[in-house]
């Protein structure tokens, strides 16, 4: 089991960044790929950014290339999503999520956060 608590989400204006926080239960941690995902009311849950366990391969979405990064810290249990330019259209809940294998499908993970709230103000 691997438990995900996410963290850092808030208010900011256009423009501006925020960097979420999950950190992750247990010691195997290097182990799984890591996902960030979101979701706004009404819409499917979306990719956003996905990591391996080493660190060594990245995969985003082409709407946050260039803004948003993805990375872990193996030592800490803990993977960040360093977002900046934020835009309104980015607001919505982030999630964090586990998998063994690397994937930007929702159905490839087997463990995931509540979630945090990231709004973005015109």
């Amino acid at each position: 089991q691997v438990q995900l608590v996410e963290s850092g989400g808030g208010l900011v204006q256009a423009g501006g960044s925020l960097r979420l926080s999950c950190a992750a239960s247990g010691r195997t941690f290097s182990s799984y790929c890591m996902g960030w995902f979101r979701q706004v009311p009404g819409k499917e849950r979306e990719f956003v950014a996905a990591i391996s366990g080493s660190g060594a391969r990245t995969y985003d979405v082409n709407s946050v290339k260039g803004r948003f990064t993805i990375s872990r810290d193996n030592a800490k249990n803990t993977v960040y999503l360093q977002m900046t330019s934020l835009k309104p259209e980015d607001t919505a809940v982030y999630y964090c999520a586990a998998a063994k294998v690397l994937s930007i499908r929702t159905s490839g993970y087997d463990y995931w956060g509540q979630g945090t709230q990231v709004t973005v103000s015109s």
